[in-house]
C-alpha cells in the first residue's frame, strides 16, 4: 500500500477515536443555528427522535431503510436519477457505503448498535482523497432518543452548506420515517 494511503486511514482512524468531549467543547462556541462553528471545522448538530435507539440506529444503517428515508427528502432525484447508484451500507467495521445515489460514499470507522455510528465520509463534489468524519451518537431520551451528530474535517467553505444538508437530506426524512412507524 503507497505510504500516503495509509497515512491517510492511519490519521481517520486516529480521528474517529478523539473524545467526544473535545468536539463539544468546540460547539460550544456556536452562534449558528445550524450547528456550524467557527472555531474550528466541525458541524455539532442535536435532534430527538420520537423512536428507539435500534430503530434510529437500523434507519441509519439498513440499505433497505436509509433508501426509504432518502426518498422522503428532496435527494430523491439522486436516487432516482439515470445511472445512480443503488443505496448500500455494509455491515462490517471498514465496509463501504454508498447513499444518495452514489453522491455520498464512505467507509464504516465503528459500529456499536443501538449506540454509535461513525463514518469516514465524503460528497462527490470533493477531491478524491477528501474525506471527513461523522459520528452518531444515540442517548436514551425522556420522548425516545436523542442523537448527538458531529461532522468535522470537511473541506473549506463546505460547512453551511453541509449544516443545512443534514437538516434537510436527514433529520427532518428520518423524522417522517420513524413517524410512519
Amino acid at each position: 500500500m503507497p505510504s500516503s494511503l495509509m497515512s491517510r486511514r492511519a490519521l481517520t482512524l486516529s480521528m474517529a477515536a478523539l473524545p467526544v468531549g473535545l468536539v463539544f467543547a468546540e460547539a460550544a462556541k456556536s452562534d449558528d443555528l445550524e450547528g456550524l462553528t467557527h472555531a474550528a471545522a466541525s458541524i455539532h448538530q442535536e435532534i430527538t427522535f420520537a423512536a428507539s435507539r435500534q430503530r434510529v440506529y437500523e434507519a441509519l444503517t439498513d440499505s433497505r431503510k436509509f433508501d426509504a428515508v432518502t426518498r422522503l427528502s428532496d435527494a430523491l432525484t439522486l436516487v432516482t436519477a439515470p445511472g445512480a447508484k443503488p443505496t448500500f451500507i455494509s455491515h462490517e467495521l471498514g465496509g463501504p457505503f454508498t447513499l444518495f445515489g452514489g453522491y455520498v460514499t464512505g467507509r464504516n470507522l465503528e459500529l456499536l448498535p443501538g449506540e454509535r455510528l461513525v463514518q469516514a465520509w465524503r460528497a462527490g463534489s470533493w477531491n478524491a482523497a477528501d474525506y471527513s468524519i461523522v459520528r452518531f451518537v444515540l442517548v436514551e431520551a425522556a420522548a425516545g432518543t436523542k442523537l448527538v451528530f458531529d461532522h468535522r474535517g470537511f473541506p473549506d467553505a463546505q460547512g453551511a452548506s453541509l449544516a443545512y444538508g443534514w437538516r434537510v437530506h436527514y433529520w427532518q426524512p428520518l423524522v417522517k420515517f420513524l413517524a410512519a412507524g
